[in-house]
Protein backbone atom coordinates (compact mmCIF):
# COMPACT_ATOMS: atom_id res chain seq x y z
CA UNK A 1 0.00 0.00 0.00
CA UNK A 2 1.47 3.57 -0.84
CA UNK A 3 1.13 5.90 1.74
CA UNK A 4 1.26 9.57 1.12
CA UNK A 5 0.58 12.01 3.73
CA UNK A 6 -1.30 15.51 3.35
CA UNK A 7 0.24 18.41 5.98
CA UNK A 8 -2.46 21.50 5.68
CA UNK A 9 -0.26 24.42 6.68
CA UNK A 10 -2.52 27.34 4.82
CA UNK A 11 -4.11 28.85 7.92
CA UNK A 12 -2.91 32.25 9.52
CA UNK A 13 -3.51 30.61 13.34
CA UNK A 14 -4.17 34.52 14.26
CA UNK A 15 -5.17 33.14 17.98
CA UNK A 16 -1.81 31.38 18.66
CA UNK A 17 -0.18 34.83 18.03
CA UNK A 18 3.74 35.62 17.75
CA UNK A 19 2.69 37.74 14.78
CA UNK A 20 3.49 35.32 12.01
CA UNK A 21 1.65 31.89 11.06
CA UNK A 22 2.05 29.48 14.16
CA UNK A 23 2.47 26.54 11.99
CA UNK A 24 6.23 28.86 11.34
CA UNK A 25 6.70 30.05 14.98
CA UNK A 26 9.94 28.25 16.91
CA UNK A 27 9.53 25.27 19.35
CA UNK A 28 13.03 25.04 21.07
CA UNK A 29 15.06 26.50 17.68
CA UNK A 30 12.82 24.79 15.53
CA UNK A 31 9.49 25.46 13.25
CA UNK A 32 6.11 23.70 14.30
CA UNK A 33 5.80 22.50 10.62
CA UNK A 34 9.43 21.43 10.04
CA UNK A 35 8.59 19.03 13.28
CA UNK A 36 5.38 17.81 11.98
CA UNK A 37 7.23 16.86 8.34
CA UNK A 38 10.00 14.94 9.73
CA UNK A 39 7.18 12.91 11.79
CA UNK A 40 5.76 11.90 8.94
CA UNK A 41 8.37 12.07 6.05
CA UNK A 42 10.51 10.18 8.53
CA UNK A 43 7.79 7.03 9.05
CA UNK A 44 9.43 3.78 7.12
CA UNK A 45 5.56 3.59 5.85
CA UNK A 46 5.35 6.68 4.70
CA UNK A 47 6.16 7.01 0.94
CA UNK A 48 5.68 10.78 0.33
CA UNK A 49 4.42 14.14 2.12
CA UNK A 50 2.44 16.93 0.74
CA UNK A 51 2.32 20.15 2.27
CA UNK A 52 -0.60 22.28 1.45
CA UNK A 53 0.27 26.04 1.98
CA UNK A 54 -0.57 29.43 1.43
CA UNK A 55 1.38 30.93 -1.12
CA UNK A 56 2.26 34.01 0.69
CA UNK A 57 4.47 32.08 2.98
CA UNK A 58 7.43 31.67 0.52
CA UNK A 59 9.82 33.36 2.89
CA UNK A 60 8.74 31.01 5.91
CA UNK A 61 8.88 27.84 3.62
CA UNK A 62 12.03 28.58 2.47
CA UNK A 63 13.29 28.85 6.27
CA UNK A 64 11.31 25.43 6.86
CA UNK A 65 13.47 23.93 3.88
CA UNK A 66 17.04 25.23 5.17
CA UNK A 67 15.69 23.49 8.62
CA UNK A 68 14.91 20.10 6.88
CA UNK A 69 18.04 20.71 4.63
CA UNK A 70 15.90 19.46 1.77
CA UNK A 71 13.11 21.28 -0.31
CA UNK A 72 9.35 19.75 -0.19
CA UNK A 73 6.34 19.71 -2.37
CA UNK A 74 3.33 21.90 -1.68
CA UNK A 75 0.46 22.71 -3.17
CA UNK A 76 -1.42 26.02 -2.57
CA UNK A 77 -4.92 25.66 -0.03
CA UNK A 78 -7.76 27.25 0.06
CA UNK A 79 -9.77 29.75 1.85
CA UNK A 80 -11.26 26.60 3.91
CA UNK A 81 -9.83 23.51 5.39
CA UNK A 82 -11.68 21.09 3.05
CA UNK A 83 -10.63 22.73 0.21
CA UNK A 84 -6.86 22.56 1.35
CA UNK A 85 -7.28 19.00 1.63
CA UNK A 86 -9.04 18.64 -1.28
CA UNK A 87 -6.10 20.41 -3.17
CA UNK A 88 -3.64 17.98 -1.34
CA UNK A 89 -5.75 14.52 -2.53
CA UNK A 90 -5.72 16.03 -5.84
CA UNK A 91 -1.75 15.87 -5.86
CA UNK A 92 -1.98 12.77 -3.85
CA UNK A 93 -4.24 11.25 -7.33
CA UNK A 94 -1.90 11.76 -9.51
CA UNK A 95 1.27 10.72 -7.47
CA UNK A 96 -1.15 7.36 -7.68
CA UNK A 97 -1.31 7.00 -3.77
CA UNK A 98 -3.42 4.12 -2.76
CA UNK A 99 -4.13 5.84 1.24
CA UNK A 100 -3.10 9.22 2.31
CA UNK A 101 -2.80 10.64 6.08
CA UNK A 102 -4.25 14.25 6.98
CA UNK A 103 -2.57 15.95 9.25
CA UNK A 104 -2.62 19.32 10.84
CA UNK A 105 0.80 21.08 10.87
CA UNK A 106 0.22 22.41 14.36
CA UNK A 107 0.13 19.36 15.71
CA UNK A 108 4.32 18.68 15.59
CA UNK A 109 4.39 15.82 18.47
CA UNK A 110 2.61 12.94 16.25
CA UNK A 111 4.89 10.00 17.54
CA UNK A 112 5.68 6.92 15.05
CA UNK A 113 3.65 4.48 17.49
CA UNK A 114 0.31 6.88 16.70
CA UNK A 115 1.53 6.39 12.94
CA UNK A 116 2.17 2.68 13.00
CA UNK A 117 -1.48 2.55 14.65
CA UNK A 118 -3.27 4.10 11.82
CA UNK A 119 -1.18 1.94 8.95
CA UNK A 120 -1.99 -1.04 11.20
CA UNK A 121 -5.74 0.05 11.10
CA UNK A 122 -5.82 0.76 7.32
CA UNK A 123 -5.50 -2.76 6.59
CA UNK A 124 -8.88 -3.26 8.82
CA UNK A 125 -10.58 -0.23 7.57
CA UNK A 126 -10.73 2.24 5.13
CA UNK A 127 -11.46 5.35 7.54
CA UNK A 128 -9.18 5.37 10.86
CA UNK A 129 -8.66 8.48 13.23
CA UNK A 130 -6.70 8.58 16.69
CA UNK A 131 -8.90 9.73 19.49
CA UNK A 132 -8.97 10.30 22.84
CA UNK A 133 -11.72 9.57 25.77
CA UNK A 134 -13.09 12.68 27.22
CA UNK A 135 -11.77 13.14 30.70
CA UNK A 136 -13.05 16.36 32.14
CA UNK A 137 -16.46 16.88 33.19
CA UNK A 138 -18.60 19.01 30.46
CA UNK A 139 -21.27 21.56 30.58
CA UNK A 140 -22.68 23.49 27.82
CA UNK A 141 -22.38 27.43 28.53
CA UNK A 142 -24.95 29.92 27.27
CA UNK A 143 -25.51 33.77 26.90
CA UNK A 144 -23.48 35.55 30.10
CA UNK A 145 -21.23 32.31 30.42
CA UNK A 146 -23.98 31.06 32.42
CA UNK A 147 -23.83 27.24 32.48
CA UNK A 148 -26.96 25.81 31.05
CA UNK A 149 -26.27 22.05 32.15
CA UNK A 150 -24.33 19.37 32.36
CA UNK A 151 -23.17 17.17 29.16
CA UNK A 152 -23.30 13.62 29.08
CA UNK A 153 -19.76 12.36 28.02
CA UNK A 154 -20.04 8.92 28.03
CA UNK A 155 -19.14 7.57 24.57
CA UNK A 156 -17.25 11.30 23.64
CA UNK A 157 -13.67 11.36 22.50
CA UNK A 158 -11.47 14.16 21.19
CA UNK A 159 -10.72 13.58 17.69
CA UNK A 160 -7.00 14.11 16.60
CA UNK A 161 -4.69 13.97 13.77
CA UNK A 162 -3.33 12.26 10.89
CA UNK A 163 -6.30 11.22 10.22
CA UNK A 164 -5.89 7.69 7.64
CA UNK A 165 -8.06 7.13 4.74
CA UNK A 166 -7.99 4.78 1.63
CA UNK A 167 -7.67 7.50 -1.11
CA UNK A 168 -10.57 5.88 -3.66
CA UNK A 169 -13.43 6.38 -0.90
CA UNK A 170 -12.19 9.86 0.14
CA UNK A 171 -12.12 11.54 -2.90
CA UNK A 172 -15.42 9.90 -3.48
CA UNK A 173 -16.79 11.42 -0.29
CA UNK A 174 -15.30 15.08 -0.97
CA UNK A 175 -17.05 14.66 -4.62
CA UNK A 176 -20.07 14.11 -3.25
CA UNK A 177 -19.66 16.67 -0.64
CA UNK A 178 -22.69 19.84 -0.71
CA UNK A 179 -21.34 21.90 2.72
CA UNK A 180 -18.03 24.22 1.52
CA UNK A 181 -16.13 23.61 5.11
CA UNK A 182 -16.22 20.69 7.28
CA UNK A 183 -14.78 20.68 10.77
CA UNK A 184 -12.12 17.37 9.74
CA UNK A 185 -11.98 14.69 6.65
CA UNK A 186 -13.97 11.91 9.22
CA UNK A 187 -16.53 14.12 9.12
CA UNK A 188 -16.50 14.44 5.16
CA UNK A 189 -16.71 10.34 4.86
CA UNK A 190 -19.39 10.52 7.56
CA UNK A 191 -21.10 12.83 5.53
CA UNK A 192 -21.04 10.54 2.80
CA UNK A 193 -22.88 7.41 4.66
CA UNK A 194 -19.09 5.91 5.23
CA UNK A 195 -17.53 4.38 8.65
CA UNK A 196 -14.87 5.64 10.41
CA UNK A 197 -13.29 3.67 13.41
CA UNK A 198 -10.97 4.66 15.56
CA UNK A 199 -7.55 3.70 17.19
CA UNK A 200 -5.83 5.15 20.54
CA UNK A 201 -4.82 8.64 20.01
CA UNK A 202 -2.21 10.41 22.25
CA UNK A 203 -2.06 13.41 25.23
CA UNK A 204 1.18 14.03 23.33
CA UNK A 205 -0.15 14.91 20.40
CA UNK A 206 -2.03 18.13 21.39
CA UNK A 207 -2.54 20.92 19.10
CA UNK A 208 -0.73 24.12 18.92
CA UNK A 209 -4.25 26.61 18.71
CA UNK A 210 -3.37 29.53 21.83
CA UNK A 211 -0.46 31.24 23.20
CA UNK A 212 -0.82 28.85 26.25
CA UNK A 213 -0.06 25.84 23.27
CA UNK A 214 3.46 27.22 22.87
CA UNK A 215 4.35 27.49 26.64
CA UNK A 216 3.16 24.25 27.59
CA UNK A 217 5.01 22.54 24.61
CA UNK A 218 7.84 24.60 25.34
CA UNK A 219 7.56 23.26 29.10
CA UNK A 220 7.43 19.70 27.55
CA UNK A 221 10.16 19.61 25.40
CA UNK A 222 12.44 21.50 28.15
CA UNK A 223 11.77 18.56 30.19
CA UNK A 224 13.24 15.94 27.89
CA UNK A 225 16.17 18.35 26.99
CA UNK A 226 19.31 17.31 27.51
CA UNK A 227 22.08 20.51 27.91
CA UNK A 228 25.62 20.24 25.78
CA UNK A 229 28.19 22.39 25.63
CA UNK A 230 30.93 23.55 22.63
CA UNK A 231 34.16 25.51 22.92
CA UNK A 232 35.95 27.26 20.20
CA UNK A 233 39.49 29.35 19.83
CA UNK A 234 40.71 31.30 17.30
CA UNK A 235 43.77 33.72 16.49
CA UNK A 236 44.51 36.16 14.22
CA UNK A 237 48.02 38.12 13.63
CA UNK A 238 47.32 41.65 13.50
CA UNK A 239 48.66 44.74 11.09
CA UNK A 240 48.24 48.34 10.79
CA UNK A 241 45.08 48.93 9.04
CA UNK A 242 42.37 51.10 8.57
CA UNK A 243 39.66 48.74 10.02
CA UNK A 244 38.90 45.27 11.92
CA UNK A 245 35.94 43.39 12.06
CA UNK A 246 35.19 41.72 15.78
CA UNK A 247 32.41 40.16 17.08
CA UNK A 248 30.37 41.29 14.01
CA UNK A 249 31.43 44.89 14.81
CA UNK A 250 33.65 47.21 12.73
CA UNK A 251 35.98 48.78 14.40
CA UNK A 252 38.87 51.76 13.88
CA UNK A 253 41.76 52.09 15.90
CA UNK A 254 44.23 51.49 12.97
CA UNK A 255 44.86 47.77 13.20
CA UNK A 256 43.22 44.59 11.17
CA UNK A 257 43.21 41.09 11.62
CA UNK A 258 44.96 39.15 8.91
CA UNK A 259 42.76 36.05 7.89
CA UNK A 260 41.61 34.70 4.61
CA UNK A 261 37.64 35.45 5.45
CA UNK A 262 37.22 38.86 7.30
CA UNK A 263 39.27 37.27 9.97
CA UNK A 264 36.86 37.96 12.60
CA UNK A 265 38.58 36.03 15.73
CA UNK A 266 35.91 36.54 17.96
CA UNK A 267 32.88 35.05 15.34
CA UNK A 268 35.18 32.31 14.45
CA UNK A 269 35.55 30.93 17.96
CA UNK A 270 31.95 31.48 18.39
CA UNK A 271 31.00 29.31 14.99
CA UNK A 272 33.61 26.75 16.19
CA UNK A 273 31.68 26.45 20.03
CA UNK A 274 28.06 26.32 18.02
CA UNK A 275 29.61 23.57 15.56
CA UNK A 276 30.66 21.83 19.15
CA UNK A 277 27.42 21.65 20.65
CA UNK A 278 25.93 20.06 17.00
CA UNK A 279 28.80 17.45 16.83
CA UNK A 280 29.44 19.33 13.57
CA UNK A 281 33.27 18.78 13.37
CA UNK A 282 35.21 22.94 12.83
CA UNK A 283 35.04 26.05 10.81
CA UNK A 284 37.78 24.60 8.47
CA UNK A 285 35.75 21.85 7.74
CA UNK A 286 33.14 23.98 6.37
CA UNK A 287 34.65 27.16 4.93
CA UNK A 288 38.28 25.92 4.18
CA UNK A 289 40.54 28.76 3.74
CA UNK A 290 42.05 27.41 0.45
CA UNK A 291 38.41 28.07 -1.28
CA UNK A 292 39.08 31.20 -2.26
CA UNK A 293 34.99 31.91 -2.45
CA UNK A 294 35.56 32.55 1.32
CA UNK A 295 38.14 35.71 0.51
CA UNK A 296 36.71 38.49 2.26
CA UNK A 297 33.52 36.96 3.39
CA UNK A 298 31.97 38.36 6.10
CA UNK A 299 32.07 35.84 9.51
CA UNK A 300 28.40 36.28 10.35
CA UNK A 301 27.27 33.76 7.29
CA UNK A 302 29.82 31.20 9.07
CA UNK A 303 28.27 31.48 12.33
CA UNK A 304 24.75 31.39 10.86
CA UNK A 305 25.77 28.12 9.33
CA UNK A 306 26.67 26.50 12.34
CA UNK A 307 23.35 27.32 13.86
CA UNK A 308 21.32 25.98 11.47
CA UNK A 309 23.23 22.54 11.88
CA UNK A 310 22.56 22.90 14.99
CA UNK A 311 19.31 23.63 14.86
CA UNK A 312 19.12 20.71 12.38
CA UNK A 313 20.38 18.42 14.72
CA UNK A 314 17.71 19.25 17.40
CA UNK A 315 19.27 22.28 19.33
CA UNK A 316 19.26 25.69 20.37
CA UNK A 317 21.75 28.06 21.79
CA UNK A 318 21.01 29.57 25.44
CA UNK A 319 23.91 31.30 26.27
CA UNK A 320 27.36 32.49 24.80
CA UNK A 321 30.59 33.37 26.82
CA UNK A 322 33.10 34.88 24.62
CA UNK A 323 36.98 35.60 25.99
CA UNK A 324 38.79 38.09 23.53
CA UNK A 325 42.99 38.21 24.52
CA UNK A 326 44.77 40.80 23.07
CA UNK A 327 46.92 43.89 25.02
CA UNK A 328 45.43 45.43 21.75
CA UNK A 329 42.81 46.99 20.78
CA UNK A 330 40.84 48.34 23.91
CA UNK A 331 37.66 46.54 24.00
CA UNK A 332 35.44 48.35 26.46
CA UNK A 333 34.44 50.72 24.21
CA UNK A 334 32.93 48.41 22.13
CA UNK A 335 31.92 45.87 24.35
CA UNK A 336 28.08 46.64 24.48
CA UNK A 337 27.66 47.08 20.59
CA UNK A 338 29.84 43.33 20.30
CA UNK A 339 27.01 42.20 23.13
CA UNK A 340 24.15 43.06 20.99
CA UNK A 341 25.56 41.82 17.94
CA UNK A 342 25.86 38.57 18.91
CA UNK A 343 22.74 38.09 20.50
CA UNK A 344 20.79 39.02 17.44
CA UNK A 345 23.04 36.57 15.27
CA UNK A 346 22.60 33.75 18.03
CA UNK A 347 18.73 34.96 18.35
CA UNK A 348 18.83 35.06 22.49
CA UNK A 349 18.43 38.13 25.04
CA UNK A 350 21.61 40.38 24.96
CA UNK A 351 21.07 38.96 29.04
CA UNK A 352 22.78 35.13 28.00
CA UNK A 353 25.62 36.73 25.83
CA UNK A 354 28.77 37.84 27.43
CA UNK A 355 31.84 39.70 26.23
CA UNK A 356 34.83 39.87 28.16
CA UNK A 357 38.45 40.76 27.79
CA UNK A 358 41.66 40.33 29.06
CA UNK A 359 45.43 40.46 28.19
CA UNK A 360 48.39 38.24 29.09
CA UNK A 361 50.81 40.70 30.75
CA UNK A 362 52.98 41.65 28.52
CA UNK A 363 53.84 38.03 27.56
CA UNK A 364 53.79 35.67 24.41
CA UNK A 365 52.45 37.17 20.94
CA UNK A 366 49.46 39.14 22.31
CA UNK A 367 51.25 40.33 24.92
CA UNK A 368 53.82 41.65 21.91
CA UNK A 369 51.08 43.04 19.92
CA UNK A 370 51.67 40.50 17.48
CA UNK A 371 48.23 39.11 17.58
CA UNK A 372 44.74 38.27 19.13
CA UNK A 373 42.98 35.35 20.29
CA UNK A 374 39.58 34.62 21.34
CA UNK A 375 37.77 31.61 23.57
CA UNK A 376 33.69 30.81 23.52
CA UNK A 377 31.77 28.35 24.78
CA UNK A 378 28.43 28.13 23.90
CA UNK A 379 26.09 26.22 25.54
CA UNK A 380 22.71 24.51 23.23
CA UNK A 381 19.85 22.48 24.38
CA UNK A 382 19.08 19.87 22.40
CA UNK A 383 15.48 18.30 22.37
Amino acid sequence: MRIGAVIVAAGRGERAGGGIPKQYRRLAGQSVLARSIRALRDHPHVDTVIVVINPQDTEHLDAVARELDARFDTVPGGATRTASVQAGLEWMRTYGADAVMIHDAARPFASPSLIDRLVSALDRHAAVIPALPVADALVQVGDGDAVRHPVDRTGLQAAQTPQAFHLAPLLEAYARLDETALPDDAAVILAAGGAVHTVAGEAGNFKLTTPGDFDRAEGELAMKAITVTGQGLDVHRLEPAETMWLCGIELHEGLGLIGHSDADAGLHAVTDAVLGCAGAGDIGQHFPPSDPKWRGAASDKFLLHALDLLAKAGGQAVHADVTLIAERPKIGPYRDAMRQRLAELLDLDPARVNIKATTTEKLGFTGRGEGLAAQAVVTARLT
